[in-house]
């Protein structure tokens, strides 16, 4: 099994990428939440890997978190879900997120993932309601222990990495930083999603 891979990005383009490992040119596909955190190509990589063999092919997906792949493979435990459904769920959800959406029941957000109907959507949340889903243990703890700080950084060079300039990620950052409601726990990567929305109409 190939659990991580660690080398220079070549291409990015959701949902494949590919990663050069001296010399040997692996293809990966990703979910959203893990292209969100890439850097630029030709930037160094670190990717936690599933490996999924069938008879006609072998199938490698890459995430940018333990947490990611973890949930990934919780997912393809289930009955009906496969790679490219829990692609689209990781695609749609973070880790938090999901796990918010099994604690609460709420089979509408689960059907607002492509590839998700009801009927899945319920049998994702009886399968693992009750379940320690990657990023319960211990989540809210690292969160209270990291600055407000630093996490307006890491959103800050995920943006410069995606290609936008730095000025103007600081910019955004800190607008969408302070806009947050009192008492709302900051995440890097929700800030980044919102980020990517608010700018994606402008510059580059």
């Amino acid at each position: 099994m190939i659990g991580q891979l660690r080398g220079i990005l070549l291409s990015k383009q959701p949902p494949a990428l590919m990663l050069n490992v001296q010399g040997v040119g692996y293809e990966l596909e990703a979910p959203m939440t893990t292209f969100y955190d890439l850097p630029q190509e030709g930037a160094e990589l670190i990717l936690h890997t599933h490996l999924v063999v069938r008879e006609d092919a072998q199938l490698l997906f890459g995430f940018s978190t333990e947490n990611q792949r973890n949930l990934f493979r919780h997912l393809l435990r289930i009955s009906g879900i496969g790679p490219r459904v829990g692609l689209a769920i990781l695609s749609g959800l973070s880790v938090q997120e999901f796990r918010l959406c099994i604690n609460s029941e709420d089979v509408v957000r689960l059907t607002k993932v492509p590839g998700i109907g009801r009927k899945t959507a319920e049998r994702v949340i009886l399968e693992l309601r009750g379940k320690q889903l990657p990023g319960m243990a211990g989540d809210e703890d690292a969160v209270a222990s990291s600055t407000n700080d630093d996490i307006r950084t890491d959103a800050i060079s995920a943006l410069t990495a995606l290609g936008y300039r730095e000025k103007d990620a600081e910019k955004i950052i800190a607008k969408l930083a302070d806009q947050s409601a009192v008492g709302e726990t900051l995440s890097s990567e929700s800030l980044i999603r919102q980020a990517l929305q608010a700018m994606s109409g402008g510059s580059r």
